[in-house]
């Protein structure tokens, strides 16, 4: 399993800090690289692939969740700081 650190993020709505994820990347091997969340997802539960951010110097896991409504997404584990760690990343270009 490789690890692979995100490093920016694509938002339906960018100002808007509630908007889903649509995508995220990152740099790794000296080129940029870029799924949409369904294939980090996919990536995570099947265990090719885990993704981190560095928040602080610190690894901080992204990991799958299921909102109410029965809806997969990726969050960060729990870690007590504030903003959320992968929605206060930058956009990818």
């Amino acid at each position: 399993m490789a690890n692979y650190e995100i490093k920016c993020i694509n938002k339906i709505d960018r100002n808007d800090p509630t908007e889903r994820i649509q995508r995220v990347g990152g740099y790794s091997n000296g080129s940029n690289w870029k799924i949409t969340v369904a294939e980090a997802i996919g990536y995570i539960e099947s265990k090719q692939h885990s993704f981190y951010v560095t928040k602080n110097g610190k690894t901080v896991w992204v990991i799958v969740a299921v909102s109410r409504y029965g809806n997969k997404y990726i969050k960060t584990e729990a870690d007590g700081n504030e903003p959320n760690n992968l929605l206060s990343l930058p956009e990818c270009v």
